[in-house]
C-alpha cells in the first residue's frame, strides 16, 4: 500500500509523526509550509528528522512533483493533522499546492481521502467543507481521542487515535477496540 501523508500547520503535529512510524507499507510525506513551523515548535523536529520513517519526502511547492499526476498511483492519502483552511481548500478544489493537488487526485480518482481535522470550535464554514468532501467521497475525521482503553501517557492516547486512523487507512483492525472481548 502506498500512502501520501500529509502534515499541514494545524497544532497536532505529533499525530502525523506517529502516523509515519505506525502506518503499514510505503509513506510518501508532505509537510506544508506552515506544517513545518508547527511540526517544530510542537516536537522539535525538522523534516529532515522524519525522513527515517518514510519512503520519500516531497516539497509542497513543487507542482511539478510526480504526486501533482494521477498517473502516479497512490492508494491513500492522510492529512494529520488537517487544518480548517487546508479543508477549505480541498472543499474548494484548489490544487495550488502538492498536498491539495494530492487530495484533489484522491478524490477525483476515487482513492481513499482521510482528512484529521485538527481545529475547534468549528464554525459553519469549516462544517459545511467538511460536508461536502465528505460527500465527494473523503473521510473527515476530526482529531478526537478516545478514553476508553484508559491511556495512561500521552504517547499511549496518540497511539491508540493514529491505530484507529490506520484503521480507516488500511482496514486493519486496530489492536485494541471497545469491549472487543465481549465479541463472539
Amino acid at each position: 500500500m502506498r500512502t501520501v501523508v500529509v502534515i499541514t500547520g494545524a497544532s497536532g503535529s505529533i499525530f502525523g509523526v506517529e502516523l509515519l512510524r505506525r502506518l503499514p507499507g510505503e509513506r510518501l510525506l508532505i509537510v506544508t509550509r506552515w506544517g513545518k513551523v508547527v511540526l517544530k515548535e510542537e516536537t522539535g523536529k525538522t523534516v529532515r528528522d522524519l525522513e527515517g520513517d518514510c519512503d520519500g519526502v516531497f516539497s509542497d511547492e513543487d507542482l511539478a512533483s510526480p504526486l501533482s499526476s494521477g498517473s502516479n498511483p497512490f492508494d491513500a492519502v492522510v492529512v494529520l493533522p488537517a487544518s480548517a483552511s487546508f479543508l477549505a481548500h480541498v472543499a474548494a478544489g484548489l490544487g495550488d499546492t502538492v498536498a491539495t493537488r494530492v487530495c484533489h487526485l484522491a478524490l477525483k480518482e476515487r482513492r481513499r481521502l482521510v482528512l484529521g481535522l485538527r481545529e475547534t470550535p468549528l464554525t459553519g464554514i469549516a462544517l459545511e467543507n467538511a460536508a461536502r468532501v465528505a460527500r465527494e467521497g473523503g473521510i473527515v475525521m476530526p482529531v478526537s481521542p478516545f478514553f476508553y482503553l484508559k491511556p495512561d501517557s500521552l504517547e499511549r492516547l496518540v497511539g491508540d487515535f493514529v491505530d484507529r486512523v490506520v484503521q480507516v487507512v488500511t482496514g486493519t483492525p486496530v489492536p485494541e477496540g471497545w469491549r472487543r472481548g465481549d465479541l463472539p
